[in-house]
C-alpha cells in the first residue's frame, strides 16, 4: 500500500528512536513511535521506557497531545493488544483518535500479538511491512531474535591479532587492539543487557565489565555482569563482585543453560567477552548470533587462540560467517559478521 513521502520519512524517525532506547527496555523490545498530526506534520515522537514504563507509542501520544486525534502513527513494531505492565497500545491509539497505523515488523510474540486486527476492527487504516528489514536488523533484532528462539541474542566480540592471537605467549599484560577500537568495544557495553565471561577469564584478568564514559565515570545504567563458574573459582576479591553493578555466578558451564536462566531474568541481548575455551562452548552449542571481531596489524606467531575447541574437526564443519560490515578503527580492522547456522535458518536455534 502507498505511503506518503512524509509517512515514509516518520518511519526513518522512528527506527532512530528505537535505536536511542536500545540496551535500555528489556524484556520489553526498544520501539520507536513517531505521531503525525493530521496534516502530516510532526506532532510527537518517543521510545521505550524501561520495563514497567509506557511503551513508545504512549510516550509519542503524549508527546503530540490533542495534535494526535484525526492523525497517523507510525511505529517500527506491531502495537501490543494486551495487558501486561501497561494497558494495550492499541487502546491507546484508537482512544487518541488516531486514525491510521504504519508498522515495520509484526509482534512474533503470542501474548502481545494481534493489534493489526484490533485496530483494522476499530475502523483505523493499517499499514504493515514499511521498512521491515532495516527494522528486524537495528535495534529490534536481538529482541526479535529471543522471543522467536527463547533464549537471549549472543554478540561474541572479541581482539585479536592479523594471526588470530588474543594474547602473547607469555601471558604478557598489553592491549592488541587500539584506543578507538577499544572505546568502540566499551561503548557497545551500553547497548546489551548482560556480559558473559568465564571463571578462567575473570582469574586471568580480573575485569570490571561496567560501562564507563569518556571521563571514565560509571555510566547510570549498568548491564548485568555473568560468570560461569561451575567450579566456583571466583574469589571473593574479584573486581566483578564489587558494588558497581549487579553481578550473577551461575554454576553451570553448559551455554544453553546458562542462556536459559538469564531469559527468564529478562535478558534478551548477551555480551559474550569470555575467553577462547568459553568462545569455542558458545560456538559448539550454535549460541553465538553475531561476532564483533577487532583485528589489529599485528603478528604474534604464538600465544592463545581468539577461538578454543568448538567441536570441529573437518572443513565440512566449519562455520560459515555472513560479514555485515567491515571498517576501520584508527589501526585496526572492525568486522560484524553472522553465523550462518542450518539450525537458526529453519527458526529452531
Amino acid at each position: 500500500m502507498h505511503i506518503s513521502e512524509a509517512e515514509q520519512a516518520a518511519m526513518h524517525r522512528a527506527l532512530a528512536q528505537g535505536e536511542l532506547v536500545r540496551g535500555q527496555t528489556s524484556p520489553n523490545p526498544p520501539v520507536g513511535a513517531v505521531i503525525l498530526a493530521a496534516d502530516g506534520t510532526l506532532a510527537g515522537e518517543g521510545g521505550t521506557a524501561p520495563a514497567g514504563g509506557p511503551h513508545a507509542e504512549i510516550v509519542a501520544l503524549a508527546a503530540a497531545g490533542d495534535a494526535a486525534r484525526g492523525g497517523t502513527a507510525v511505529v517500527t513494531l506491531e502495537p501490543c493488544a494486551h495487558f501486561g505492565r501497561t494497558g494495550p497500545c492499541t487502546d491507546a491509539l484508537i482512544e487518541a483518535g488516531i486514525v491510521k497505523v504504519i508498522y515495520a515488523v509484526d509482534d512474533p510474540n503470542p501474548v502481545a500479538n494481534g493489534g493489526a486486527v484490533r485496530l483494522r476492527e476499530a475502523g483505523l487504516q493499517v499499514v504493515s511491512d514499511v521498512e521491515s528489514p532495516a527494522a528486524a536488523t537495528g535495534a529490534l533484532r536481538p529482541w526479535l531474535h529471543a522471543v522467536q528462539s527463547g533464549r537471549p541474542y549472543v554478540t561474541w566480540k572479541y581482539a585479536a591479532t592479523l594471526d588470530g592471537r588474543v594474547a602473547a605467549s607469555d601471558a604478557s599484560a598489553q592491549w592488541i587492539s587500539s584506543a578507538a577500537s577499544r572505546a568502540d568495544a566499551h561503548a557497545f557495553r551500553a547497548v546489551v543487557d548482560a556480559i558473559v565471561v568465564g571463571s578462567g577469564t575473570v582469574l586471568a584478568d580480573d575485569p570490571h565489565l561496567t560501562v564507563r564514559d569518556s571521563d571514565d565515570q560509571l555510566a547510570e545504567r549498568q548491564p548485568l555482569r555473568v560468570v560461569l563458574d561451575r567450579r566456583h573459582r571466583t574469589p571473593q576479591t574479584a573486581r566483578i563482585l564489587d558494588s558497581a553493578a549487579e553481578t550473577l555466578l551461575l554454576d553451570t558451564a553448559v551455554p544453553r543453560f546458562a542462556l536459559k536462566a538469564l531469559f527468564d531474568r529478562g535478558v534478551r541481548h548477551v555480551l559474550l567477552e569470555g575467553g577462547p575455551t568459553l568462545a569455542g562452548a558458545f560456538v559448539e552449542a550454535q549460541c553465538v548470533d553475531e561476532v564483533i571481531a577487532y583485528i589489529a596489524p599485528t603478528l604474534l606467531g604464538a600465544g592463545p587462540a581468539a577461538l578454543g575447541d568448538a567441536g570441529i574437526s573437518t572443513l565440512s564443519e566449519a562455520v560459515t560467517l555472513d560479514i555485515d560490515t567491515v571498517t576501520r578503527l584508527g589501526a585496526d580492522v572492525k568486522i560484524v559478521a553472522h553465523p550462518i547456522w542450518a539450525a537458526y535458518d529453519a527458526g529452531e536455534s
